[in-house]
């Protein structure tokens, strides 16, 4: 018996109960069927190989064209851990291959089933994860008599800075694999910027991270955690998703570390909580909402958006928007985004415009150096675009200009202005937020929630003018 570890699956807890072989395989159709950000590539060949060195002797690695082709030299019954995919998991049963239950996550599919229900709630699933692990817990009430200080975490970055001024996260040094991982993506379309490697693909790298965040830069998350400055990219986030979705962390022990940090006195609560329900909140949720969803809800689209991605947008820049080119920019160079860049900037806008949800889940699969299907399908249809019609989230996320302009520095240099929606500098998102309304009027008239944005987009003298100015940017 051999136990197979997808790309994903790399950190100890998938070997803690195997002393055997274990096979790991480096598809090369897989970066063929997919045009993915360079970053992306060069991050999970690096992370495949370099857990076949640190394995020695025990690692069968096979580089194949495809899965099928790897899976033929194999002459021994092959076990796997539960993909995280839909297409993956669908394809190892077709081998017939034992298929273990999942790992990686906190909550377990059967504790998530038990009291989910037909519209799980996110904050109903959270204070139950808290309960169940005594994650910042006192006895059987949370911390500080609160348990989400998600409001103490929404303030605009410090007026007059270019950066939050925290130190640099953790950052690696390149190697030999690494080399080679380069030179063998030299034939292979991508989009984005080469190099350097500024994510772990390692444990010893991942712990590496997690401690540098912990130590230097925890205690400034949470207050601004939703801010956004143009030179300042990473401000004080963790970029733990990555290490976390190459399964070189578990979520249970950075989330444990997070809380003894607050214990000894060296993090705010507000830090620590709104950290730790980006993980033990936000993250397990989406992983279980991905496997209880309907089997058409990849192809949900409530709004009837239809409209192509733009040319420019799969090039990661020239909307002439500047907080829109700002952020691409940081994709095309890094592959990274934090969360409200991702929703109130880059789904925002195509929200406005009415993109194609499918569409635009696939872009932010491949161009994000931690997306994964399981990861965007309910951020993106869901959170994001609303193509479900509410399943995920009960409202549209987006917003005209004055929110971009509140939260970031980005609309001091840009050609438009926020408080404008008509005539020559009239915000593309200022604009689109009205025309996005009146586009969608009768798709959300029944939304409790819009029922004030609609009344204000009624009362508007302009609206015609306000839509003529949208459809530039559609």
């Amino acid at each position: 018996m051999i136990r197979w570890l997808f790309a994903d699956q790399l950190g100890p807890h998938f070997l803690d109960d195997w002393d055997g072989r274990v096979l790991l395989i480096e598809s090369r159709a897989v970066l063929r069927r997919r045009r993915f950000h360079r970053a992306k590539a060069h991050l999970v060949l690096s992370a495949l190989r370099h857990r076949a060195a640190e394995l020695g002797e025990r690692a069968v690695f096979i580089q194949a064209d495809t899965y099928a082709e790897a899976l033929s030299h194999v002459d021994e019954p092959v076990q796997v851990i539960h993909p995280t995919s839909h297409a993956a998991l669908e394809f190892v049963r077709g081998l017939g291959v034992e298929v273990l239950p999942p790992r990686g996550f906190v909550t377990s599919g059967e504790e998530f089933a038990q009291w989910a229900g037909p519209r799980p709630l996110l904050e109903r699933f959270y204070r139950r994860a808290r309960v169940r692990t005594g994650i910042l817990m006192d006895g059987g009430e949370p911390v500080g008599g609160r348990w989400n200080f998600d409001a103490d975490n929404r303030e605009p970055p410090p007026r007059g800075v270019t950066s939050l001024g925290v130190p640099d996260p953790w950052w690696p040094t390149e190697d030999p694999i690494d080399t080679q991982v380069r030179t063998d993506l030299g034939g292979v379309e991508c989009v984005g910027d080469d190099g350097p490697r500024r994510f772990a693909v390692t444990r010893a790298e991942a712990l590496a991270a997690l401690e540098v965040f912990l130590r230097d830069r925890l205690p400034d998350f949470g207050a601004h955690e939703d801010a956004m400055l143009a030179a300042d990219a990473w401000m004080a986030h963790s970029l733990l998703s990555v290490p976390l979705n190459l399964g070189l962390l578990d979520p249970l022990e950075v989330v444990q570390a997070a809380e003894a940090r607050y214990r000894a006195g060296q993090v705010p609560l507000a830090a620590a909580e709104g950290f730790i329900r980006q993980i033990l909140g936000w993250r397990e949720y989406m992983w279980h909402l991905y496997w209880s969803l309907p089997e058409d809800y990849r192809a949900s689209n409530h709004l009837a958006a239809h409209e192509p991605l733009p040319s420019w947008w799969h090039e990661l820049g020239g909307s002439d928007a500047r907080c829109v080119d700002v952020t691409l920019a940081q994709v095309r160079q890094t592959g990274w985004a934090h969360h409200i860049q991702r929703l109130m900037v880059l789904g925002s806008w195509a929200l406005q415009r009415g993109y194609d949800p499918a569409e635009l889940t696939d872009w932010f699969h491949r161009v994000f150096v931690d997306g994964y299907d399981w990861v965007m399908l309910g951020n993106v249809i869901g959170m994001s675009q609303h193509a479900d019609g509410g399943m995920v989230a009960t409202k549209p996320y987006t917003s005209g200009g004055a929110y971009i302009k509140r939260m970031s520095d980005y609309c001091g240099q840009c050609r438009f202005r926020p408080q404008d929606r008509t005539g020559e500098r009239a915000c593309p998102f200022t604009a689109g937020y009205w025309d996005f309304l009146a586009r969608n009027e009768a798709a959300l008239a029944s939304n409790h929630r819009m029922k004030q944005p609609l009344a204000g987009m009624r009362r508007l003298a302009d609206l015609d003018e306000v839509r003529a100015t949208a459809q530039q940017w559609r």
